[in-house]
This record gives structure tokens, sequence and C-alpha cells, in this order.
């Protein structure tokens, strides 16, 4: 699962999924097995959010950089 916004991956749905597969995981219904394939499905949605949200942090750095260095700012600040 790639978080480029070109191959069709939805950070939303996919943090949806994740809430939904521990919600699951939480009520102690499902077998073994099926615990596995969530918790295997879960730890693939995780990374792919945690990349998602890694190059969204990176393009935002690239926005705030004046004048060749990088700089922080707040969000929501208006200077």
């Amino acid at each position: 699962m790639s978080d480029n916004p070109e191959s069709g991956f939805n950070f939303e749905a996919s943090l949806q999924e994740l809430e939904s597969l521990v919600a699951r995981m939480e009520q102690g219904e499902l077998s073994l097995e099926d615990s596995l394939k969530a918790f295997e499905r879960g730890i693939e949605l995780t990374r792919a959010c945690q990349r998602a949200l890694q190059t969204a942090e990176q393009k935002v750095e690239i926005l705030i950089n004046k004048n060749g260095e990088l700089g922080s700012a707040p969000f929501g600040d208006d200077q």
C-alpha cells in the first residue's frame, strides 16, 4: 500500500479501517487466526498512515522554507 495520492491511498479511510479493526479485536470475539490477520492488517495500515503523515510533514516543511533555510512555524500562524 502506497501513500501516493495517485495510487488511490486514502488516509481517512485507512484510519477508519484501523479503528474498526481495533474495536473488533478489543471485543475479544475473534478467533486466534482472525486476530492475527486483523493485527497484520492493522500494522500495514499503521505503517501506510505513518508514511502519509511523514510525506505531509515534509511538504509543509518545504512550503515554510524561507531563503534556503528551513524554519518551523506553528500550525495556523498567519505570519
